[in-house]
This record gives C-alpha cells, sequence and structure tokens, in this order.
C-alpha cells in the first residue's frame, strides 16, 4: 500500500471525528431515556443537564410499567399487527412485485404509472376515513392492516430485484412444468433473501411504530397497540393509575421515571431485529434501488 499524504491523512481524521461525533448524537439520547429510566426518581429530578450514568439505581418505573395491564395489552396487539401485517403486506407486496416484472404481461407500463401516481397524489384523510368506514373496518384490527398492506415505495423496489434475476431461470422453470406460483415461491423468493429481509424490516417497524391510524380508526381500547398506549402515557400524562396510593410529589416524582422507562420497553424490541438482518440490509438495499 501506499503511503497516505498529509492531506489524506487529515481526510480520514476529520472524518472519523465526525463519525464518532455523529455516532454519540445518535446514540446519546437513547442512552439518556435508560439511565433516566434506572435512576431514583427523587436523584432524577434534582439532576440538571447530561446524564452520564444512572442516577441511583431503581427499578420501581419498570415495576409499575409492567403493573399496568394497558402495556400488556398493547404488547399483545403490537405482536399481532406485526405478525401478521407483515406477513400480509409481504405475501401482497411480493405478487404485486412479481407480475409487474414479468417482461410478458399486458399494460406493464400503464398500471406501474398508476401505481407510482399514488406516492405522489392521495386522498387525503377524510376520503380514507369515508373508505374504511364504509368497508366496515372502524374499530377493528384490519382497519390497520388492509388500508396499507401494499406499499408503492417497497412495491417498486421488490420489483427492480425480481426484474434482476436471469429469465433464463424463469423459461427452465416453465420447461419443466412449473407454474407462476411455483416459481415465485420455490425460485423467485429463495433468490431474493437479501430483499425480502428488507421489506420485513421496513413493513414490521412500520406496523411497531404505526399509532396515528390507530388513533383515528380505533376506539376500543382493548385494540390499541402498544405505542397509542404509549402516546397516551407521555402526551395525556396518564401516569396516575399507575401511582395509586402514593402522595402528589411522590406521583410527580415516579411518573417522570415511569414515561422513560415505557419509551425503553416500547423500543427495546425491536432494536433486537436489526442484528438478525443487518447482513441483508445493505445488500437488498441497493439490489432493489440500483438496476444496471
Amino acid at each position: 500500500m501506499s503511503k497516505q499524504s498529509l492531506g489524506e491523512r487529515l481526510f480520514d481524521s476529520g472524518n472519523t471525528i465526525f463519525l464518532v461525533l455523529l455516532c454519540i448524537g445518535t446514540v446519546y439520547p437513547f442512552l439518556y431515556v435508560l439511565f433516566a429510566s434506572l435512576s431514583d426518581p427523587g436523584e432524577l429530578i434534582r439532576t440538571r443537564g447530561l446524564i452520564l450514568y444512572p442516577q441511583g439505581f431503581s427499578l420501581d418505573a419498570y415495576r409499575l410499567v409492567f403493573a399496568n395491564p394497558m402495556i400488556m395489552v398493547g404488547y399483545a396487539n403490537t405482536l399481532f399487527y406485526v405478525v401478521v401485517g407483515t406477513s400480509i403486506n409481504l405475501l401482497l407486496t411480493a405478487f404485486g412485485a412479481y407480475a409487474l416484472s414479468r417482461r410478458t404481461i399486458m399494460l406493464k407500463n400503464p398500471i406501474m404509472m398508476l401505481i407510482v401516481f399514488t406516492m405522489f397524489f392521495s386522498g387525503g384523510l377524510i376520503p380514507n376515513y369515508l373508505l374504511v368506514s364504509e368497508l366496515g373496518l372502524l374499530n377493528t384490527r384490519w382497519a390497520l392492516i388492509i388500508p396499507g398492506a401494499i406499499s408503492t415505495y417497497n412495491l417498486i423496489i421488490m420489483r427492480t430485484s425480481f426484474q434482476g434475476i436471469p429469465a433464463s431461470i424463469e423459461e427452465s422453470a416453465k420447461m419443466d412444468g412449473a407454474n407462476d406460483f411455483t416459481i415465485l415461491f420455490r425460485i423467485i423468493l429463495p433468490l431474493s433473501l437479501p430483499i425480502v429481509s428488507v421489506m420485513i424490516l421496513f413493513y414490521g417497524v412500520s406496523h411497531w411504530n404505526a399509532w396515528f391510524n390507530a388513533l383515528l380508526y380505533l376506539r376500543d381500547r382493548d385494540l390499541y397497540p402498544l405505542q397509542l398506549v404509549l402516546r397516551e402515557i407521555l402526551i395525556t400524562n396518564s401516569t396516575d393509575s399507575m401511582t395509586t396510593g402514593a402522595s402528589d410529589v411522590d406521583k410527580a416524582l415516579i411518573g417522570e421515571s415511569i414515561k422513560y422507562a415505557a419509551i425503553i420497553v416500547a423500543t427495546v424490541p425491536v432494536l433486537f431485529l436489526y442484528p438478525f438482518l443487518q447482513k441483508y440490509f445493505v445488500k437488498g438495499v441497493m439490489i432493489g434501488a440500483v438496476k444496471e
């Protein structure tokens, strides 16, 4: 290897410093919330500025969070929305991407133009609400799954990925008597594991973080996803039910810790998904986004 020039060394050093600062700026907010959730409420309320470690140590906030029945209800509902919703999203997106990636399908380009049109123009909030209402989906779990069953952006990425698979493979399979379902499930999808992993990540995280549609379409609290429960705790300050029997001062103290603990409880599970899909993520995005 050739020796680096002074300019190259300065660039590498500056680049490293910038990336380290960016990493700190990205990670620290999460660490702040984690340290605050583990801190003693009295010590936390007296602390000002940065928190570099837990101020005291207490797990009371987590105990109270998990004692709240709505947290468990929200977890169960969110797991349903993530598992069932992502499965439906992936299946329908794969069907659409496969059909639109075939070279012999009729009216492929006009259909694709109509699909892309929806990325720039939509009916709006009120027409969407009226549509969901007319379909009888209001106050049901399906109101959070069916209306957004296919993301146009994800459909385009998966379609581009499928187009990169050599046509000769499909032709050989058809000569052996394979139909379109066999080709899709036994050839195309196994060859597209990186992009499938990316779709699972995109759709899964979207369902996990979803709260706005639930706020619009759901009235039954037993159907609330975890993020809507978290919103109630953070925005409407509904921590009194978790601190029954405590004085007003103690409620104010522990209420702050409960908010931080609730954020951690709602955030940590989805973070465990990334390590399992990390090796596919960059490759999958590049396959779906770049076509030679």
